[in-house]
């Protein structure tokens, strides 16, 4: 027998400490909410089920085009080190933290990959694109000490920088010109007119930039099928709010949710618990909040209000299917809502339609933020402005990226960006926050939100 919505979302609140529903389980017994989901977006083609991750071969095929474009500049070889672009490039799923590490693309050796890491790491980065890794044993590094080796040894702290220098010193790289996303200071010169004197440094940081804001249509696909996603769990989030209603709180909400979208991304992941497959997913909920801690942008305090009936709910997700992904928040205005309440989500919605008509290719990002500010400023909200109206949609682990939806960013918008969707109101006074969140994609004659979650009062005006 089908599960009323109320029954199944009840079911669902009970002992998520514990939870054990599986995906299929989750996925049949779906609430009320989806059937009121958006339609007639001009979406792109989502990534099929099995297209889980970026194939090596597209990491490669990255790498030859960043190659192409330092053609001109005699560039030797590629050397990054900022995880951000390690991650991006080689497709090596990993974060260094204090154990420096770098990868280095030669550009005569076609898909080769020399990698200088810590040992810890060692197992990870050999089985995915290595063709040589030459690892210290951890930071910091005594000199002749490699336990794993049998060879235990006090030795004296080994500088990591120059021992990549020295590193690429013995591959042949003593008098080349070598293109890097790292920012020397004054010990790094210093280290490398004494054992590099001959080798040239360009800094690539732009260009590294410059490739991660163009999204491939790969990247596209894959972030569109992670918002597919998105759509279900706020459904299914919607629906528990109605279904609970005041016997909730902010914290049950992220709990159930999370549980919810981790569940209905890994029935369709292949995964088999070893590196490198299920990387870069994320379903994160831990950002609900309820009352007034929705009137603050960045609060600081624990998320643990109830539910009430004339308060705004702040329902947030971020999810990442192999690095793809970006953030899809909705706010709920809880019956009653005063005329005030109404107004500030009334222009927030009109604001979020201003983006979306007028972010294109050749429109400036200031641009776009001085019509919302205006309009919000028009409407008389301007006490309730804090921030720009969205930034730039980074990939794997960045988050937030250049270029911004800011009156201080005058960048040109091309194909292929992405944009959070975010022009917030916040009245801490009366403890009122709305800021939604959506991804808006830039394509050849204007721009489209990714997922099918409305903007409407039927959608977001509840009662309970």
């Amino acid at each position: 027998m089908k599960l009323s919505r109320r029954k199944f979302i009840r079911n669902m609140s009970l002992g998520f400490a514990s939870i054990s529903l599986n995906a299929n389980t989750l996925a049949k017994n779906s609430g009320g909410s989806e059937a009121l989901l958006v339609n007639d977006r001009n979406h792109p083609k989502p990534a099929p089920k099995g297209y889980d991750r970026l194939p090596l071969s597209w990491y490669q095929s990255r790498v030859q085009q960043f190659k192409q474009k330092l053609m001109a500049d005699n560039v030797d070889a590629i050397l990054l080190e900022k995880d951000v672009n390690k991650v991006y490039f080689s497709g090596c799923f990993r974060g260094s933290g204090e154990r420096s590490t770098w990868v280095l693309f030669p550009m005569k050796e076609k898909n080769v990959a020399y990698w200088y890491s810590p040992g810890i790491d060692r197992d990870l980065i050999t089985s995915w694109w290595c063709t040589e890794n030459e690892y210290y044993f951890c930071y910091p590094h005594a000199d002749g000490g490699f336990p794993n080796k049998g060879k235990v040894v006090q030795g004296k702290r080994v500088d990591l920088f120059g021992w990549l220098l020295g590193r690429l010193k013995h591959r042949g790289f003593e008098n080349k010109l070598i293109a890097t996303d790292m920012n020397f200071n004054d010990d790094h010169m210093k280290m490398i007119s004494e054992k590099l004197p001959k080798a040239r440094f360009v800094n690539i940081n732009n260009l590294c930039l410059e490739m991660r804001v163009i999204k491939t249509s790969e990247e596209i696909a894959l972030t569109q099928r992670a918002y597919r996603y998105f759509d279900k769990i706020h459904a299914f989030g919607r629906d528990y709010i109605l279904a609970n209603g005041t016997n909730t709180n902010d914290f049950e909400i992220g709990q159930a949710l999370q549980a919810y979208g981790i569940n209905l991304l890994m029935k369709d992941i292949k995964y088999d618990g070893k590196p490198h497959s299920a990387v870069g997913v994320e379903v994160t909920s831990e950002y609900v909040r309820a009352g007034v801690s929705t009137a603050y942008p960045h609060p600081n305090q624990l998320f643990y209000n109830p539910i009430k009936r004339g308060q705004p709910v702040y329902v947030n997700t971020d999810i990442k299917l192999g690095g793809c992904g970006g953030e899809a928040y909705r706010n709920y205005q809880i019956l009653p809502v005063s005329t005030h309440q109404e107004k500030m989500w009334t222009v927030v919605s009109e604001t979020v339609q201003i983006m979306v008509e007028e972010t294109k290719p050749g429109v400036l990002c200031s641009d776009v933020a001085y019509k919302v500010h205006k309009h919000q400023v028009d409407n008389g909200m301007q006490d309730y402005i804090y921030h720009r109206p969205g930034h730039g949609t980074g990939l794997n682990s960045e988050g937030h990226q250049a270029p911004y939806l800011s009156l201080g960013d005058h960048t040109p918008i091309k194909e292929g960006m992405m944009f959070s969707v975010e022009p917030g109101l916040y009245d801490s006074k009366n403890g009122i926050g709305i800021n939604p969140s959506d991804n808006l994609l830039v394509t050849k004659k204007g721009a489209v939100l990714m997922s099918r979650v409305p903007f409407t009062k039927e959608w977001s005006f509840l009662k309970i």
